[in-house]
């Protein structure tokens, strides 16, 4: 089968596409059919050595896809090796999906909508009523972090993207407000990827009891030494969080993704989607994230 493979650690240049052996399915788990692969940026980090890779090197990159069972089923399912033709997926990770819905719209659920939904509800504890900044809102987790915002009772939701079409595409999402960077005003909840001063300036927009959510550093920049004296006198925290962590705890995965699933299939949330490009230009798509020319979910097709 075709695959991407990544022989060292480097950039969207060490991606190859290439023909691999395809997977065994070990017991208990079940080979898929790849419709579509999602990709995330975090694929991007675990390609330069920022996080290690899950088994060495070469390795196959891709943590999710929409593909068929034998019999048939489609499923949207988190996996390894996501960038492939075939994969190997245990059954537990994996959820049925209607025939007529998109697959990148799917995708955006399973690492982007867990993590925006898991932001508000598990990190956040956001309260109807509260204010809440979304950075980098035209993101994958940031559109729906600002859909969900909506759905779970935010009394106001500001969008904080770097270009016009980033904060109109914010504003479309429902957010009330869309900005530049940096957010000037008060806020119950901030919720940032970005890092370094965009982190730094969120932390100084919070209201008395203000949360700010750290789940990334998109930046590759570190913040100022953190001013606990600035907590104490707001009673304001700040808390991290990352998604692969949180999904051990029970219903963490699939309670959230059946109301996700929910939610889109009904068209209360509307997932944005990207764009989609042959799994042969997973080297481009990769540019364009990092390049921040992309808006939504990004998705590849064998």
């Amino acid at each position: 089968m075709h695959a991407i493979q990544v022989r060292s650690t480097g950039g969207p240049e060490v991606l190859e596409y290439v023909r691999v052996p395809d997977p065994v399915a070990a017991e208990g788990r079940l080979l898929l059919d790849v419709e579509a692969a999602g990709v995330n940026f975090v694929d991007t980090l675990v390609t330069d050595g920022t996080y290690p890779a899950p088994s060495g090197h070469p390795f196959v990159p891709g943590t999710e896809v929409v593909a068929r069972t034998e019999d048939g089923r489609r499923v949207l399912a988190k996996v390894r090796a996501g960038y492939a033709e075939r994969v190997s997926a245990d059954p537990a990770t994996m959820v049925g999906l209607p025939e007529e819905l998109d697959a990148g719209q799917a995708l955006s659920l399973l690492t982007q909508g867990l993590t925006a939904w898991h932001l508000l509800k598990s990190a956040a504890r956001l309260v109807p009523g509260e204010s809440v900044v979304v950075h980098a809102a035209a993101g994958g987790v940031g559109n729906l972090a600002v859909q969900l915002a909506r759905e779970f009772g935010a009394g106001r939701v500001v969008a904080v993207a770097s270009t016009p079409e980033k904060r109109a595409a914010a504003l479309a999402a429902g957010a009330d407000e869309a900005v530049e960077y940096p957010h000037s005003g008060k806020a119950d909840i901030v919720l940032d990827a970005s890092g370094g001063t965009y982190f730094d300036q969120g932390l100084a927009s919070l209201a008395e009891h203000g949360r700010i959510v750290t789940y990334g550093n998109a930046s590759r920049s570190a913040p100022a030494p953190l001013d606990t004296g600035r907590l104490l006198m707001l009673n304001a925290s700040v808390t991290g969080f990352q998604l692969g962590r949180s999904l051990s705890r029970p219903g963490a995965f699939s309670t959230a993704l059946g109301e996700l699933l929910d939610l889109t299939v009904k068209g209360r949330l509307k997932p944005l989607t990207g764009g989609v490009r042959p799994l042969a230009e997973a080297r481009r798509a990769h540019e364009d994230l990092l390049a921040r020319r992309t808006m939504g979910k990004l998705v590849l097709r064998p």
